[in-house]
């Protein structure tokens, strides 16, 4: 697999962990939540850490199995700030921002995955 210089999903999936790391924090500090937030923080900060596996891949089928991956993490994602958004944690203003940030990080591994498969036929 060759070696990709930092790309958009990198720099998204970066950005997107640091925002939630801090939205984290402000679950655990100030709403006092701690289970719900633990979630978020596990699935949305592995998204990126399924991107930097991608681009350290050693073959197609590993490429497209962290990249899926990467994919699901970023849907389930969006159903803990969904949750967290139900249940008043978060104010609709900032969990609709995320859901927003986690769609997009959704659409990229999605449209990597298309064209995996597409030029694996």
């Amino acid at each position: 697999m060759k070696t990709m210089k930092e790309n958009i999903i990198q720099q998204k999936s970066f950005a997107f962990a640091i925002r939630i790391v801090k939205a984290y924090k402000y679950l655990q500090t100030e709403k006092k939540e701690f289970v719900l937030s633990k979630q978020l923080l596990r699935c949305s900060t592995s998204v990126g850490a399924n991107v930097e596996e991608v681009i350290g891949g050693q073959s197609k089928k590993d490429f497209i199995a962290k990249i899926s991956i990467s994919y699901k993490e970023a849907r389930e994602t969006m159903y803990w700030v969904k949750l967290l958004k139900a249940t008043f944690y978060l104010e609709d203003k900032e969990a609709e921002s995320i859901l927003n940030n986690a769609e997009e990080l959704c659409k990229i591994p999605s449209s990597i995955l298309v064209s995996s498969k597409q030029n694996n036929s």
